[in-house]
């Protein structure tokens, strides 16, 4: 049994950033899929522009996001710093906030998950 957080903080403006989420979601879904772990999917920094555009679903990866939709959060605060605040409030997104704004990794890690990071 293995807990996992998989945060995704690569943006949408290159090739590059197009296969760290791709390869994020696939880890995401390997953990969700196997009974006995658990994974928290985090969209952070650039990362949380992927909500709205993986929200559409014409996205080429929205059924890859949709597997691990039930364990998404994202970023509030930057959320709102990268313009995708009124998206992820839309898409019923659940929003972190523990460490001024942002997630709280030391929790994750405190709660026994591995940072996985894309």
């Amino acid at each position: 049994m293995t807990n996992a957080a998989v945060v995704i903080l690569a943006g949408t403006e290159s090739h590059a950033d197009v296969g760290r989420l791709v390869n994020g979601l696939e880890t995401a879904t390997e953990f969700a899929e196997t009974d006995g772990d658990d994974v928290e999917l985090v969209f952070d920094g650039a990362g949380t522009q992927w909500v709205p555009k993986l929200e559409d679903e014409e996205s080429e990866y929205h059924e890859l996001y949709r597997a691990v939709r039930d364990h998404t959060a994202v970023c509030d605060f930057c959320a709102g710093a990268f313009g995708v605040e009124d998206a992820v409030d839309d898409a019923g997104v659940v929003t972190l906030d523990e460490n001024d704004g942002h997630p709280s990794v030391r929790s994750l890690v405190d709660d026994g998950y591995e940072v996985i990071t894309f």
